[in-house]
């Protein structure tokens, strides 16, 4: 094939002229003699609709996942001397957010087929201490969902799901967001969609919780016939365009992850068989398909997986991205003392560096797919020859 050029695109979702008339629409209101970018009446009717999308009760809008996570420690009331159980294989704030609040993060394993937080490994590390657990629909794949409400059962300790990848996500056929105590979502640009290139939310089925969320993220305010001040809360809200385009984003989604389910379904196909190349599980109806994720079977092979990227996108032109170098890994928390062998997660760890991203959006066409596909088994080849 001839040698072409395939970037790891920002934007994971579809932007078109329907979005661009909502900001536009809401953005011109404001600027006029008599206008404001207050009140937000399109706040309620984006998180109205997003309760209704991800089939929960509540859904209380924030400016990022990372804030939907901070917001659900602080409604737990976490703490010093508290621990918070999740995966190691993740984006840095689902561990940040508890070390923010003071707590110690226990890293748990995970699943070798899903990636996704193994329950058994968790079950294993709750303790008096433990204090929520955070599970990651990793990739856009649902979570174990209900060992983890056994365990809650069992123990009492809430689980707070990380769904920064997994709008329009179900398990057993039923959309997440009312699973546990609450799960926290994410709009930011590189994600199935997003609100003008930030966002989140949190939803629960927990009016009560909900509403301490809700309060936090606006300065502690309770809304009446006077505003009231209840606790230290803080601005975590979005804008008026970004709820505006956060409405037009929802009603496209759904066809949004139909086709990077297509294409995903698709690359499964054209890569089986490539016995150097793990292939990720799941991908088809229910999963979120925000990232195709494979992994350059370490076991097999005599090269890395850096090897592999690097040769992938300097000989055929196919950039990737790494999700993600495990979390104890970066600098933050290695001199907080988290390291390979404390946390004691040794399929985490295999996979953290074995994982491939590829550059799977909307608006990859079939052709490029076969190209990707051709290009990697190109690439494996080559390095099985020893070529540089």
């Amino acid at each position: 094939m001839q040698k072409r050029t395939i970037p790891f695109a920002a934007m994971g979702g579809v932007y078109d002229a329907e979005d661009v008339a909502a900001a536009t629409r809401v953005t011109e209101g404001a600027c006029g003699a008599d206008g404001s970018f207050f009140p937000l009446p399109e706040e309620n009717d984006f998180q109205n609709a997003l309760a209704e999308h991800e089939g929960v009760e509540h859904a209380v809008a924030v400016n990022s996942c990372g804030t939907a996570l901070d917001l659900c420690m602080m409604a737990l009331g976490i703490g010093p001397d508290d621990e918070v159980i999740t995966t190691p294989l993740t984006f840095v704030c689902t561990a940040g957010t508890a070390i923010g609040q003071g707590a110690k993060v226990v890293f748990a394993d995970i699943d070798p087929i899903t990636m996704n937080l193994d329950p058994v490994s968790v079950r294993e590390r709750v303790t008096e201490k433990t204090k929520a657990v955070i599970p990651v629909h990793f990739a856009g794949l649902a979570a174990d969902i209900d060992a983890f409400d056994a365990i809650t059962a069992e123990s009492g300790v809430p689980v707070i799901y990380d769904a920064a990848h997994a709008v329009g996500t179900k398990y057993k056929d039923k959309a997440i967001g009312g699973a546990g105590k609450a799960s926290c979502y994410s709009f930011q640009s590189n994600k199935n969609m997003t609100c003008l290139g930030e966002g989140g939310a949190v939803t629960s089925n927990d009016a009560d919780f909900a509403e301490v969320v809700r309060q936090k993220k606006t300065f502690g305010y309770v809304y009446g016939a006077r505003i009231r001040v209840v606790s230290i809360g803080f601005n975590y809200r979005m804008t008026k365009p970004q709820y505006a385009v956060g409405l037009t984003q929802l009603k496209k989604i759904d066809r949004v992850i139909a086709a990077r389910q297509e294409s995903m379904m698709a690359m499964n196909d054209l890569l089986a068989g490539v016995d150097e190349i793990i292939l990720p599980a799941g991908h088809g109806p229910g999963h979120g398909s925000h990232l195709y994720i494979i992994r350059v079977d370490t076991d097999k092979v005599a090269f890395s997986r850096d090897t592999f990227s690097a040769h992938l996108k300097d000989a055929y032109g196919v950039a990737t991205a790494m999700h993600y170098p495990a979390v104890w890994s970066w600098e933050a928390f290695s001199e907080l003392g988290y390291s390979e062998a404390t946390a004691n997660c040794p399929i985490a760890a295999a996979a953290c560096s074995q994982v491939v991203s590829l550059p799977i959006i909307p608006s990859t066409s079939p052709e490029d797919l076969e190209y990707i596909a051709w290009a990697i088994k190109q690439t494996v080849a080559d390095l099985n020859k020893g070529t540089p």
